[in-house]
């Protein structure tokens, strides 16, 4: 299992760099890899479920036409670039179960959280309502919120303190009026992460939460229908 993750990360990390996208405004957001390096990870979101379901995206069990993905990438691009003016939110473009374009948004500890705490921060909140903002100007996605820690402390700890981190955005989402019923939340405690833990600079980075967004029925069916806006 570590191997395929090294394998997976080694790739996305290429692929990520060669296929850097429009915008990196370090006092912002930024946005990367879309095209070709995108299917990678849908492949590392199929990892995190560990058989629970947590693939990027809700399979729809039918296949959906060219044109209908190409109306698809074009909402979900957009979107990005929207995202990637929040402070502090890094975001991927990849491809969803479906073979459509979907969105990653990371939040990295040092905007999140406090070490080893749940609780926002005042800058996350202020992050957080503008990334409210985008989803409920685009109901029609899915959003999937997972927590992650670094390696210190106990397993037990560190799921709790993934889950707790991952129910804390899924919760201020709720209360900023983000529908709870497009969003699902769960941590992975230090099971996937992005740089080494044998350094503090990398425990930081893989103190985060990401947050998946992926088309849902109603947007694919209205891509189908051409009335996709």
């Amino acid at each position: 299992m570590k191997k395929l993750l090294s394998l997976v990360l080694s790739a996305l990390l290429v692929m990520g760099v060669t296929g850097c996208g429009t915008l990196n405004n370090t006092s912002k957001g930024a946005i990367f890899g879309t095209g070709g390096g995108a299917a990678v990870g849908a492949g590392l979101g199929a990892l995190f479920g560990k058989g629970k379901g947590a693939a990027v995206g809700a399979a729809i069990g039918a296949v959906v036409g060219g044109t209908a993905g190409t109306l698809i990438g074009k909402k979900m691009d957009k979107q990005a670039e929207e995202l990637a003016r929040i402070n502090g939110a890094q975001v991927d473009t990849m491809t969803d179960v479906n073979g459509l374009r979907a969105i990653k948004v990371t939040f990295d500890q040092g905007i999140l959280f406090a070490t080893g705490k749940s609780n926002l921060s005042a800058n996350a909140k202020n992050s957080l309502n503008q990334f409210a903002i985008s989803l409920q100007n685009n109901p029609q996605t899915n959003v999937q919120i997972a927590g992650h820690t670094d390696n210190t402390g106990t397993r037990a700890v560190n799921e709790r303190l993934s889950k707790e981190r991952a129910n804390s955005v899924f919760n201020y989402l709720v209360n900023a009026g983000v529908a709870p019923n497009r969003m699902t939340a769960d941590g992975y405690a230090y099971d996937f992460p992005v740089a080494s833990n044998d350094t503090e600079a990398g425990r930081a980075q893989n103190r985060r939460v990401e947050v998946y967004i992926s088309a849902n029925e109603a947007m694919i069916q209205a891509a189908e229908n051409g009335t996709l806006q």
